[in-house]
């Protein structure tokens, strides 16, 4: 059995989304003056590798701690969409199953933190979108900051038929060559819209 992080790492001053507020990691206790060593974070839940849910755009009462652990793990499908700047259906996602958590390699994350990560990045055609709501995939995951951009009707698209939205993975060139996994994605056990996650993508022979 083999896990690879797909997950950016959590780091004082890390990138985010255009008017987003910074990240502050820093220590604040000191082993010599305190007694002991801490670290205090202050992060918005859409930075770095994070889940968004329904909340973040409509208006839904449901917080993502709220939301049952079964969503945030299944079997894994990786679609190679490299060099699309529309991210559109193709015959051969017809293998995809329900309750797939689906993942979309563009290979844009080599521009995390980059002004183009955010302001050039592909986008999720409406007729995929629509796909992937009728196979009730669980997730969609992506190494890129956003499906699509204002008004976010991709967004809207996946929170109106329950479908959550891992945003900023990475390393997922290392799934090319891979036939079976499942990705594991818990969020923090926290009372808000969206959440921090440490996305891994376990390969074995747990799904054929």
């Amino acid at each position: 059995m083999k896990y690879i992080d797909l997950s950016h790492h959590i780091i004082n001053n890390m990138p985010v989304y255009p008017g987003d507020s910074q990240v502050k990691l820093y220590q604040d206790k000191h082993l010599e003056e305190d007694g002991y060593t801490g670290y205090k974070l202050e992060i918005g839940m859409h930075a770095g590798t994070h889940i968004d849910t329904p909340m973040h755009l409509l208006k839904q009462e449901t917080f993502i701690n709220e939301i049952s652990l079964d969503k945030f793990v299944g079997r894994g499908c990786l679609l190679d969409v490299r060099n699309e700047k529309i991210i559109k259906y193709k015959a051969e996602y017809a293998d995809i199953k329900e309750n797939d958590i689906v993942i979309l390699f563009t290979n844009y994350s080599k521009l995390y933190g980059s002004q183009e990560y955010y302001t050039n990045h592909p986008v999720i055609s409406k007729e995929l979108g629509t796909f992937l709501v009728e196979k009730k995939i669980k997730m969609i995951g992506i190494d890129m900051p956003s499906p699509d951009r204002y008004p976010f009707e991709i967004h809207k698209l996946f929170f109106e038929n329950n479908i959550l939205i891992i945003e900023n993975l990475t390393n997922l060139n290392k799934l090319l060559e891979v036939d079976n996994f499942e990705i594991i994605a818990f969020p923090l056990k926290i009372e808000a819209e969206a959440a921090l996650v440490r996305v891994v993508a376990r390969i074995d022979n747990c799904y054929t």
